[in-house]
């Protein structure tokens, strides 16, 4: 395909203009890869910077996304991940007609350290059941979340997740049949080496980091627990 010069448009922006089309119907769904930088130049008779300028250009109004060392995507609808009172990974997700997944990362027994102690409500060494798992919508990963329980109060809390596949049903398993969120906390940051490896992220795409406590009806802390979710992929809504 050789583009035409026309007048007071220039070729990168004729090749953004294609490149947005073919994205309107279809040719590249969200989420897939565009061809190399060097086969969209081929295809248009141009040099690669003349590529470069208008992926560039559909990166800015956020129909692309440049991965170092990966490639070049088409965006993915982002996601509204809501935080309320009661805050469920699975039904914020199906809310908006979408498949929702996980896989186990870790679970460990460790021991409270001054910051689990504290927001646990319990003395430092303590035993702490620690779930750590990748969140994924579509089958792509948004986020990481680590869940920390009193292993005390929740004994063989890890054996029960393992069974149930969730945190809710293994707390309903404990009599804890509803939980609600006490507060969270909201910080930005850029990935470490693991995050950027469990969400499939560069180093420079930030993540937004939570920090929540969840009680039970009597006011009890039952779990302490953060998460890292990718910002290019999610947006937190915070409800009252």
């Amino acid at each position: 395909m050789t583009l035409e010069r026309r007048d007071g448009v220039a070729l990168w922006r004729q090749i953004a203009e294609t490149l947005e089309s073919d994205i309107k119907a279809q040719v590249f769904a969200p989420g897939k890869q565009l061809p190399t930088e060097a086969e969209l130049a081929e295809r248009f008779s141009v040099n690669r910077h003349t590529v470069r300028r208008g992926i560039a250009f559909l990166e800015q109004e956020g129909l692309l996304r440049v991965e170092q060392g990966r490639g070049t995507f088409v965006q993915e609808r982002m996601v509204d991940y809501k935080l309320g009172k009661r805050t469920r990974f699975t039904e914020n997700i199906e809310k908006q007609s979408r498949i929702p997944s996980g896989e186990l990362v870790r679970a460990i027994v460790v021991s409270a350290d001054e910051t689990l102690a504290r927001n646990l409500h319990l003395r430092k060494g303590a035993p702490v059941a620690l779930i750590e798992s990748v969140g994924k919508v579509d089958g792509r990963p948004i986020s990481v979340a680590a869940h920390h329980f009193p292993a005390k109060r929740f004994p063989e809390m890890i054996d029960v997740y393992k069974k149930t596949r969730s945190v809710t049903k293994a707390l309903a398993h404990y009599g804890v049949a509803d939980y609600t969120r006490k507060e969270t906390r909201i910080t930005a940051r850029l990935p470490t080496a693991s995050e950027c490896r469990l969400l499939e992220l560069p180093r420079s795409q930030p993540v937004l980091v939570t920090e929540s406590i969840n009680v039970d009806a009597e006011g009890r802390v039952v779990e302490y627990g953060w998460g890292r979710m990718a910002a290019e992929r999610a947006q937190l809504v915070v409800q009252p």
